[in-house]
């Protein structure tokens, strides 16, 4: 403060033609502080040599008190008179009420911004499950209760908070020490002066209890007197934040000239001067010292005194020196009639007041010889900005210090906290981050349930439910996965549903390819047999033109089958049922015309009886159209009210997505199905009925086998098709339709072939009608 005021007063540039005055108070004890703040109040004029100067006719302003406890109840006193007081330490966020301290100012940032900072550092590295130690009073409580808020806000959970004084009873702080021993985090934010924390560092390492890493308030995080401490190896590794580092220039050179001499009465520098050189500068002989000589000199003397690299909280009172100086000069800079008082007046330089003072330094706005910029807000607070330490070599006599990052409250949010962590120093000298959770953290795809009465950090971690993700850690829900996509096995991403179909690329689809193509091929090559021995009497018997219709019909139905496999589409979806059921109508069809012919044909040889001239070739094609025509208009109904359609079947499985064709209306569907039905049980009674003709080849036998396999396959069909998941569903039907396809054509034609191509001698006239001991086909 000294070096401040007197640069100051050498300086032509700021309070030309007047000089700073000052009086130091000793502020040790409360009792000191209450006195030095009655004092502060009151003053006399007095007559100064012959120079004829004057002193103010009261303090101006006041410079203290460092630490928060003493300053809150000394600025309290001070407001009143409305006397500026500007504190370099004094940090407690409640001296930001200007309604209770009307009159305080600091050059530290507030602990509202401290308290915050540290939060944000230990949510930075995980730390959501932490202890708080403060001391028991107005810095202490005030600094935890913020923090605690921001902590909160950061999602960092307290387990325990204490409070004590290096001077309170021993079981304050046995309290304390036992609350350390039985936590589970392992992390202690300590809002504390250096007294409490030697205190406790002390008895925690005698206890020992170690391994705890330590994040500190500035208070105490850069005390050299902590290396005095029995216990200061447990705090190698403590984090905290300062204020920022200055250089003062001349400073050092100030202080190596400082000499006894220059401040006679003060007892400080006596004691100083005896320590520093081991010498006594009093006149009583009964001391063991030796006298000073008068000659010591600190120009080459090494002592925490002149150590000049670490200026933080100095720089702080050399700006409060200069902040009250510069409300000085603007106020005897005051233009008349431009002044800020009552009709534009300024103070009077010779009776200046303490209100007026108070007015000017509010708004002050200047940049310190460093580059330094100094305001306060409306609150007095200047702008926060922090350096965040790391201790990382405590031991008796030494503290090495290391800058790993920058906290600036006036930089964008996102902005503000700068770090580097490889330089960290932790816990014990370890390069490792050390972990404090309550619970450990859930992983993606899953998510966080609180345990029942205990804190929100504290947790249980669940699957997601089915058909949710989550895809951050820590989350506190899951979301569910859009309609097309469903969770991958970890549950953290949404992945596109696996799309079923019926595909020519799989094993089933293959084999059910090979037999459609092998039926057709099979019917075919009968068609090629039948076409070549189409004169022979078996053929001819035979109904040589319905027979070729029942081969088309049934190749259709061969190859109908390869509708049904593939992606469906709209095309194939409409085309497939109609193909269908219009080609297995007309294979009933034929089947039903041979089926009558043979009934005919019986009844026409029988004396009196010509009935096969009412069922004669014309008709039986006629009939064969009728019963077709039915079933295309029942198709063309179906296609033109509500066709089939391509359809995303989702609720049987909920992790596939069927592709299939909807029916669209299902009563078409069971239309084309139950006319067909009836067509078959229609052609399996006459053939029934004709099963006993006494003909050596009755194909009426054939048909009854072929009809009882096609009505067996598709009543089977309908429960198969109903119970079938995906693609079975169209496994099902294309089986049903090659089933009875092959039944019709080996029941049927399988018989004729082999006496055209291995028994050609019975394939006569006289055979077949029986007038022969042949063997009965």
């Amino acid at each position: 403060m000294i070096f401040a005021i007197e640069e100051i007063n050498q300086d032509p540039a700021i309070l030309p033609d007047h000089t700073l005055g000052y009086k130091i108070y000793n502020s040790c004890g409360m009792t000191n502080i209450i006195k030095s703040a009655v004092d502060s109040t009151t003053g006399q004029r007095e007559i100064i040599d012959e120079w004829n100067c004057t002193t103010a006719d009261t303090t101006l302003a006041v410079l203290g008190h460092s630490a928060s406890a003493p300053t809150v109840g000394f600025a309290r006193i001070i407001g009143r008179f409305q006397i500026p007081v500007i504190s370099h330490f004094a940090t407690c966020a409640c001296l930001s009420n200007r309604e209770e301290f009307p009159s305080f100012f600091r050059t530290i940032p507030s602990d509202l911004h401290q308290s915050r900072a540290l939060a944000k550092l230990v949510r930075l590295f995980g730390w959501t499950w932490v202890g708080a130690i403060s001391n028991k009073n107005d810095y202490g409580i005030n600094g935890i209760a913020t923090f605690t808020q921001a902590a909160r806000e950061e999602g960092v959970c307290i387990e325990y908070y204490q409070a004590f004084e290096q001077t309170g009873p021993v079981r304050e702080l046995s309290k304390v020490v036992e609350t350390v021993r039985y936590s589970t985090s392992k992390v202690i934010v300590a809002f504390m002066s250096h007294r409490e924390v030697k205190v406790l560092a002390t008895e925690l390492y005698k206890q020992n209890i170690t391994g705890l890493q330590w994040v500190g308030s500035d208070a105490w995080i850069t005390d050299h007197s902590l290396t005095d401490s029995e216990g200061h190896s447990i705090l190698v590794g403590s984090l905290g934040f300062v204020v920022s580092r200055a250089q003062i220039p001349g400073l050092e050179e100030h202080l190596r000239r400082v000499h006894p001499s220059q401040f006679p009465h003060s007892q400080f520098v006596r004691d100083f001067w005896e320590d520093s050189f081991g010498c006594s500068l009093s006149d009583n002989t009964s001391t063991q010292r030796k006298p000073c000589s008068g000659y010591e000199s600190l120009q080459n003397a090494k002592s925490y005194f002149t150590d000049v690299s670490e200026l933080r909280f100095t720089n702080n009172v050399y700006k409060s020196v200069y902040a009250v100086a510069n409300a000085l000069h603007d106020m005897v800079m005051c233009e008349e009639k431009r002044g800020p008082f009552y009709n534009g007046s300024c103070a009077d330089p010779k009776h200046i007041q303490p209100w007026q003072v108070l007015h000017y330094l509010q708004n002050i706005n200047f940049t310190t010889s460093q580059g330094e910029r100094v305001t306060f807000d409306q609150n007095g607070d200047p702008q926060a900005r922090y350096e965040l330490i790391n201790l990382q070599h405590v031991s008796s006599g030494t503290m090495h210090v290391a800058t790993v990052g920058v906290f600036d409250a006036t930089l964008p949010r996102e902005r503000q906290f700068t770090l580097n962590d490889m330089k960290i120093v932790w816990s014990g000298g370890s390069h490792t981050v050390p972990v404090s959770v309550c619970s450990e953290s859930c992983p993606p795809g899953k998510r966080k349930v609180l345990q029942k009465g205990r804190p929100v950090c504290c947790y249980d971690c669940i699957p997601c439910a089915e058909g949710e993700i989550s895809n951050i850690t820590d989350s506190v829900e899951c979301f569910k996965c859009p309609t097309d996509y469903w969770p991958n096995t970890r549950g953290d991403t949404c992945i596109l549903k696996e799309i079923e179909f019926l595909s020519y690329a799989e094993l089933m689809g293959m084999i059910l390819t090979f037999f459609c193509l092998l039926g057709a091929i099979l019917t075919s090559m009968i068609a090629l047999v039948f076409f070549h021995s189409r004169e022979t009497p078996i053929v001819r018997a035979n109904n040589s033109e319905l027979s070729f219709l029942l081969l088309f019909s049934l190749t259709l139905c061969f190859l109908c089958s390869l509708t049904f496999i593939g992606r469906p589409s709209e095309w194939s979806c409409m085309l497939r049922h109609t193909a269908f059921g219009i080609t297995f109508v007309l294979c009933i069809s034929c089947v039903l015309g041979k089926t009558i012919v043979v009934l005919m044909a019986f009844k026409a040889t029988l004396p009196g009886r010509n009935v096969m001239k009412w069922f004669g070739p014309a008709q039986q094609r006629l009939s064969v159209l009728a019963f077709t025509l039915i079933q295309i208009v029942i198709c063309i109904l179906w296609l033109t009210i509500n066709p089939p359609f391509p359809f995303k079947n989702m609720n049987h499985y909920k992790d596939k997505i069927i592709l299939e064709c909807a029916l669209g209306s299902p009563i078409g569907f069971w239309a084309v199905l139950g006319y067909i039905g009836l067509l078959a049980m229609l052609c399996f009674v006459l053939a029934f009925l004709a099963r006993k003709l006494p003909d050596n080849f009755n194909e009426a036998k054939f048909i009854t086998f072929s009809m009882l396999i096609f009505c067996a396959v598709w009543i089977t069909f309908v429960p198969a098709y109903v119970s079938s998941p995906g693609k079975f569903t169209v496994a099902v039907e294309i089986f049903a339709i090659l089933a009875s396809s092959y039944g019709l054509l080996f029941c049927i034609f399988i018989p004729k072939c082999y006496v055209i191509l291995l028994k050609p001698e019975q394939n006569t006239k006289k055979h077949i009608m029986g007038k022969t001991k042949d063997i009965q086909y």
